[in-house]
C-alpha cells in the first residue's frame, strides 16, 4: 500500500474530519485507512496504488474542502499567501459586524431603540428597506464561509454544526426576527475566527521547534579547505562545521576542537549548559556557549535528534487519547440527535396545546444553536497538541495523545537499575593495600594493566588513576585470562588483576583479604584483586553510583499518586539490594535475563493494571513493550531509544518522570474540565430555551464563549511548569 498525506483546506473542526472520513474513507478501503492532524490541517492515507492523488482531491472537494498535496503545501508555504487567504475570515466578520451595527442603528433612529432591539415586525413596526439590506448583507458576509459547508452537510444528509448554524439564521428570518438572525450569523463568524486563531497558536507552538534549527552552517570545503556557508540541508556528513560562540548548533555531531558549554534545554530540557570537550556529541538547534568550536557532522539536517523529534510530535497526534475518540464518537450521535430533538420541540408542544407555533418554532431554533458541538470538540485536540509540545520543550518526547493519558494513570513504576536509577558508570569506591604497598601504588599496577583495555571496570580504574593525577606506564608482555581477569609486566615485575577466581588460582586467600573482599561484596560492590607472585597488593571496591537525584524523584512519583515502584536488574542479590535501601523502592528483583523481566512486568499488569516500565530503550524493550507505558532513559541521540520507547526522556534526569506524571494528570484534568463545562452549559440551555427564557443572541454567545473557555483552558498546558 502507498502512503499519500494531503493539506485540506478548510478543516478546522472535528465535524470537517467526520465528513472526510465518510466521503474519502470508501475510497480508501475504510476509515482505519486515514489519519488526520487537525491542529496542522493535515490528513493522510494509505491506499492500493490505483488511487490516486486526483481522486482523493475530487472526493474531499465532494466535502465542501480543498485538497493539495503535501509536499506542494511545504513546497509553497514560503510563498506568500493572497491578501483574502490571510485576511478573508477576518474581513468577513468584521463587514457582518459593521452592516449590523449600522442596519440597527438606522431602524433604532426611527422606532426607538427598544422596539429596534424586539423586532420591527412587533406592535405594528416594519423594518426600514436600508436596514434590510444591511441585514442580508450582514447575514450573507458572515456567512460567507459556513454556508459552502452547510450545502454539502445537507446534501450528504449528516448534519453538522455550519447546517445548525444555517436553519437557525433561515428560520429567524422566516419569522420576521432579522436582527437575532444577523446576530446569529456575526458571532458565529467571530467565533469561528478566534477559534481559527486560537488553533493557529497551538500549531505555531510546533512550529516553534523548527525555529530552532540554524538554516545555514558554515563548514570547511574538503576540496581546497576554503570555509563555505550553505543550507544546512547541502553540507555533507562528517564536514567539519565551524560553530561561533552563541550561535546554534547546525547539525548533529561530534566535538573535533575546542571547549565549551552548551545550553541543550531545546533537546533534554536541562536548565544548566552542559560543558563539552574534545569526543563529545553536539545536538542540532542547542547553543553554543562561550567557546569557537570546530565539529564533524554525523547526521543529516533531516536525520538529526531535534528533526526527529518534531518528527514524533508532528506524528503523535495520530494516535489519539481515549477522551478524544470518545468526544469523537459522542459528536457522531449528538449533532443528528439534537436536530431531531429541535424539531419535537417545534412540533409537540404547540400540537399538544403548550403555547404558539411561532414561540416553541423560535426555542427549537435556540436549541440548533446551542447544540453546535464545536465547544466540545475541539478543546480536547487543542489540549493534547497543547500538552505534546509543552512535553517536548521539557525534553520529555511523548509519542501521542493516548500515552499523554496514560502517564496520569499509572500505578506502578518498575525500573532497570544500571543506567536508570544508577549513572551506569561504575566507578572505583576504595582502594585497600596489603603487604606494605600504598594506595597509589596498587592503583598504580591497575591502570598499568588495564592502560589499553575497554572494559567498563577498566574505565573505572583509569578514571580514578586521572582524578589522582597518576601517570601509570603501559604494562607489558599483557595477556588475558579469559573470565578471570589480566597479567603483564609492570616495572620488570609480573603483576596480575582480576577476580575471586583469578586469585584462587595463583595462591592462597588471608582470612584478612576474606574479611575486607566479604566487607565490599555486602555492600554491593564489585570487588578486584592486585597481586604479584608473592602475595595480593591490594582489593579496588568497584560500584555504580545512584544518581543524585533518584530518591527526591521516586518520592516526587510516590506524592503523584505512584502506589509502587519496583527495581528490576540482572544485577547479583547484594548489589541490587545496596541500591534498592539507597533508592528508596518499594520491592527489588534481581539477577533476571531479559524475558523475566518481561515476566515481572506482566504479573505486575495483572494485579495493578497500569504499569510503566523505564529503562534505556534498547536491552529493557521487551518489557517496555508489554507495559502500559515504556519510557526510556538518556534517548537524545540515541535513534533506538527514541523509536522503541511510548516516552523517551532526552536527558538522563530522573526527576523528568515525577514532571510527566503530574503533566499528564493535569492535562487529563483540563480535558475532562472542558468535556463537561460545554456538555453542562448546553444542558443549562436546553433547560432555559424549555422554558421560554433563552434567546438566539444569547445561545450563540454562550456558545462563542463556551468555544473559547475551552480553547484556552486547553492552552494553559503551552505553560512551562516547574520540575
Amino acid at each position: 500500500m502507498k502512503e499519500l498525506a494531503f493539506k485540506i483546506q478548510g478543516m478546522d473542526c472535528a465535524e470537517e474530519i467526520s465528513a472526510l472520513k465518510h466521503e474519502v474513507g470508501p475510497l480508501v478501503g475504510g476509515e482505519e485507512h486515514l489519519g488526520f492532524d487537525l491542529i496542522q490541517g493535515k490528513m493522510t492515507i494509505k491506499s492500493e496504488p490505483s488511487v490516486t492523488s486526483e481522486d482523493v482531491m475530487q472526493a474531499v472537494k465532494r466535502t465542501g474542502m480543498q485538497a493539495e498535496l503535501w509536499e506542494k503545501h511545504l513546497a509553497g508555504a514560503e510563498k506568500e499567501s493572497s491578501w483574502w487567504e490571510q485576511h478573508g475570515r477576518g474581513t468577513a466578520a468584521v463587514l457582518s459586524g459593521v452592516c449590523l451595527l449600522l442596519a440597527f442603528s438606522y431602524h433604532a433612529s426611527h422606532v426607538g431603540v427598544v422596539h429596534a432591539f424586539v423586532g420591527g415586525g412587533k406592535e405594528g413596526q416594519t423594518y426600514p428597506l436600508f436596514s434590510l439590506v444591511l441585514y442580508v448583507v450582514a447575514v450573507i458576509s458572515g456567512g460567507w464561509f459556513i454556508y459552502p459547508k452547510a450545502f454539502f452537510s445537507m446534501r450528504r444528509l449528516r448534519p453538522d454544526m455550519n447546517l445548525l448554524m444555517t436553519i437557525a439564521v433561515l428560520g429567524a428570518m422566516l419569522i420576521g426576527e432579522w436582527l437575532e438572525g444577523a446576530m446569529v450569523v456575526w458571532l458565529f463568524s467571530i467565533a469561528l475566527l478566534l477559534e481559527s486563531w486560537s488553533v493557529g497558536r497551538a500549531r505555531n507552538a510546533i512550529r516553534s521547534l523548527l525555529d530552532l534549527t540554524p538554516t545555514k552552517a558554515r563548514y570547511i570545503c574538503p576540496n581546497d579547505g576554503d570555509i563555505e556557508e550553505a543550507l544546512v540541508e547541502k553540507v555533507p556528513l562528517e564536514a567539519t562545521v565551524l560553530v561561533r560562540p552563541g550561535e546554534k548548533i547546525p547539525l548533529d555531531g561530534i566535538l573535533m576542537k575546542g571547549l565549551t558549554t552548551v545550553n541543550q534545554a531545546p533537546i533534554t530540557g536541562e536548565s544548566m549548559p552542559v560543558s563539552k570537550q574534545e569526543g563529545d556529541e553536539l545536538f542540532a538547534g542547542t547553543i553554543n556557549g562561550n567557546g569557537a568550536i570546530e565539529m564533524k557532522t554525523t547526521k543529516a539536517a533531516g536525520d538529526t535528534t531535534l528533526a526527529r523529534i518534531i518528527h514524533m510530535v508532528e506524528e503523535a497526534q495520530s494516535r489519539r487519547a481515549e477522551s478524544e475518540q470518545w468526544v469523537e464518537k459522542f459528536a457522531r450521535y449528538y449533532t443528528p440527535l439534537m436536530m431531531a430533538f429541535a424539531i419535537l420541540i417545534a412540533i409537540v408542544p404547540p400540537l399538544s396545546g403548550f403555547g404558539t407555533w411561532g414561540a416553541w418554532f423560535y426555542q427549537a431554533l435556540v436549541i440548533l444553536v446551542i447544540a453546535c458541538p464545536c465547544a466540545l470538540v475541539i478543546s480536547t485536540p487543542v489540549s493534547i497538541v497543547a500538552g505534546l509540545s509543552a512535553s517536548a520543550r521539557q525534553g520529555v518526547l511523548i509519542k501521542g495523545g493516548v500515552y499523554l493519558e496514560v502517564a496520569s494513570r499509572i500505578k506502578v513504576f518498575a525500573m532497570d537499575k544500571t543506567g536508570t536509577l544508577t549513572l551506569g558508570k561504575p566507578k572505583v569506591q576504595r582502594v585497600t593495600p596489603f603487604n606494605e604497598h600504598s594506595e597509589e601504588e596498587v592503583l598504580e599496577i591497575a591502570a598499568s594493566l588495564e592502560g589499553q583495555s575497554d572494559h567498563p571496570l577498566a574505565r573505572a580504574v583509569l578514571d580514578k588513576a586521572s582524578e589522582l593525577k597518576l601517570e601509570p606506564s603501559m604494562a607489558q608482555e599483557i595477556q588475558m585470562i579469559p573470565g578471570k581477569g589480566i597479567k603483564g609486566i609492570h616495572q620488570s615485575r609480573l603483576f596480575w588483576l582480576g577476580s575471586h577466581r583469578l586469585l584462587d588460582d595463583n595462591m592462597a586467600e588471608s582470612a584478612q583479604v576474606r574479611t575486607q573482599a566479604d566487607a565490599f561484596e555486602a555492600q554491593g560492590h564489585s570487588v578486584v584483586f592486585v597481586g604479584n607472585e608473592e602475595h595480593v597488593c591490594g582489593l579496588l571496591s568497584v560500584a555504580d553510583s545512584l544518581r543524585p537525584e533518584a530518591k527526591e524523584a521516586l518520592n516526587t512519583l510516590k506524592k503523584a499518586g505512584v502506589e509502587k515502584i519496583v527495581m528490576l536488574t540482572g544485577d547479583n542479590q547484594g548489589t541490587a539490594k545496596a541500591i534498592s535501601t539507597q533508592a528508596g523502592v518499594d520491592l527489588y528483583k534481581a539477577e533476571l535475563l531479559p524475558e523475566e523481566k518481561t515476566q515481572e512486568v506482566e504479573k505486575l499488569m495483572k494485579n495493578h493494571k497500569y504499569v510503566a516500565m523505564v529503562g534505556d530503550g534498547v536491552n529493557d524493550a521487551p518489557a517496555m513493550a508489554v507495559a502500559s507505558l515504556g519510557i526510556a532513559m538518556g534517548a537524545a541521540g540515541t535513534d533506538a531509544a527514541i523509536e522503541t520507547a511510548d516516552i523517551a526522556l532526552m536527558s538522563d534526569d530522573l526527576s523528568k518522570l515525577g514532571w510527566l506524571v503530574n503533566h499528564s494528570q493535569r492535562a487529563l484534568s483540563i480535558i475532562q474540565q472542558n468535556i463537561i463545562f460545554a456538555l453542562g452549559l448546553k444542558a443549562l440551555f436546553v433547560i432555559l430555551a424549555l422554558a421560554g427564557v433563552a434567546t438566539l443572541w444569547m445561545a450563540i454567545a454562550a456558545d462563542m464563549g463556551a468555544s473559547l473557555l475551552v480553547i484556552f483552558n486547553g492552552l494553559r498546558l503551552l505553560k512551562r511548569s516547574k520540575l
